[in-house]
This record gives C-alpha cells, sequence and structure tokens, in this order.
C-alpha cells in the first residue's frame, strides 16, 4: 500500500497580483493601486505575522516544508513606477517581490491597454537595478500576447526568446515565467516547461495544476483590510493544492 500524498492537503500558497503602483484616477482595467494603499495591503500582512517575498523564497520555503507564513508578491508587465512607487514601499516592510516583465518591449509602454492611459515600462538597465536590489526577475513572455492564441512561432519567441533575452540581460537563469492576462492552456502551459522554467504564474488554472500553473489572486485599489482578509480566506478554501508542493 502507498504512503498518503501528504502534499495534497497543503493549503495552497496565497499569491497576491499587482501591477502599477501609482496614480489610479483614470484605471478602466483595475491595474494600479497607489502607495499608499500598498502601504497598507503590507501592513495587514504584518499584522496578521504574514511575510510577502518573491516567488522563488516562497516556493524554495515551501520546498523544504517550511513558509507557511510567507506569501508571494508579484507585480506583472514591468511598469517604470515599480521603482519609483512600489519598490520604497517593500523596503519599508522588509518584502521581497517577483516582478515580471517583456524583454520584447523594455522602456516601452503598455500599448496592449487600449483603453487606459499610457504607462511607460522599465527599461533594460531599471531591470538590472530591480534586480540589484533583490526583487526577482521573470518572465512575462516577450510582448504580450495571449499564449493560447499563438502560433507554434510566436509562442516559442515568447517563451523560450524572452528567457533567453533576460539570461543574457541579468547573467542569471530565469526560472519564473507568468502567462499574459493570465490565460493558460495544456499546450502553454507544456511550452512554458518545456523552455525551461522551474514554475509559471496564472491567475484562474481551472484543471491545470502544478508548479507551472500557480494560481494567484489580483489585488486592486479596493481591497482594504476586510477584502483582503476575505480573499485570504476564500483562496485557500476554493483552490486545491498544488501538485508537486509541499
Amino acid at each position: 500500500m502507498s504512503a498518503p500524498d501528504n502534499s495534497r492537503r497543503t493549503p495552497v500558497p496565497w499569491v497576491a497580483m499587482y501591477h502599477s503602483v501609482g496614480d489610479c484616477s483614470e484605471d478602466p482595467y483595475r491595474i494600479t493601486v497607489t502607495p499608499e494603499r500598498l502601504e497598507k495591503q503590507l501592513m495587514w500582512l504584518r499584522r496578521r505575522g504574514l511575510r510577502g517575498v518573491s516567488m522563488a523564497k516562497l516556493l524554495a520555503a515551501r520546498a523544504r516544508g517550511e513558509g507557511r507564513n510567507l506569501v508571494g508578491l508579484t507585480f506583472d508587465d514591468g511598469y517604470a513606477d515599480f521603482l519609483t512607487e512600489a519598490l520604497p514601499v517593500l523596503r519599508r516592510h522588509r518584502c521581497t517581490a517577483t516582478l515580471f516583465v517583456l524583454p520584447g518591449r523594455f522602456g516601452g509602454d503598455n500599448a496592449w491597454d487600449p483603453l487606459g492611459p499610457r504607462k511607460p515600462l522599465l527599461t533594460a538597465d531599471g531591470i538590472c537595478r530591480a534586480a540589484y536590489e533583490g526583487v526577482e526577475i521573470g518572465s512575462h513572455g516577450l510582448t504580450h500576447v495571449d499564449l493560447t492564441k499563438a502560433d507554434d512561432l510566436t509562442l516559442k519567441a515568447e517563451t523560450v526568446e524572452s528567457r533567453a533575452a533576460l539570461t543574457a540581460l541579468l547573467g542569471t537563469e530565469i526560472d519564473g515565467f507568468c502567462y499574459p492576462y493570465g490565460t493558460i492552456d495544456q499546450r502553454a502551459m507544456d511550452a512554458v516547461r518545456e523552455a525551461g522554467y522551474s514554475y509559471a504564474c496564472a491567475i484562474d488554472p481551472g484543471s491545470l495544476n502544478g508548479l507551472h500553473a500557480l494560481p494567484r489572486l489580483h489585488i486592486g485599489q479596493g481591497d482594504n483590510f476586510l477584502r483582503m482578509h476575505l480573499k485570504y480566506r476564500l483562496h485557500r478554501l476554493r483552490r486545491q493544492p498544488v501538485e508537486g508542493l509541499r
């Protein structure tokens, strides 16, 4: 008789998904929180005995059977305001984070969001500075396309070439990937795994499970202490444990 798989009963990690930090007066996609709101959300974590860390630190701790007091902090797209607005708040609360960036759009803007204001993205130098400050850098693809709709050549470029570009820039292996728009299917997940990433973040992966289909929670400007508490509790009730994660 085989031993029970205890990892299947381990609560799913809580991973927060952020984007831009700054002025949210014009924010049709709800991708922005103010620095003041981020500050309050990190204070909520601290009061609960929780600490925000990068995905690399979170997954390493969980692999050791530790880190139940850790939550993942992720920032998608690589907005320039990460350095000026988000990083100082993270430092004050002794938190780390993972920044998922687009090497095909360094120094550009969020052109994939037609309704919202144009927001500048970090340059290559900005990405290097974030890494120097202890931020984990991961790939968000090359140019921010829906991988579930990409042809084979585009899928390879968005996964393989984006990882190669970041590795060349930073001189270190890139372990993490984040699916643009959060969309995922088996083909996209297989491509990400085959490209050499050790984990990948989605939003709601549906029936897909594992380290390359990690669920996350969108955190927005409207998430006060009560909403943070509800999201924290409901996430663990609604999500099944991640296969292969202790």
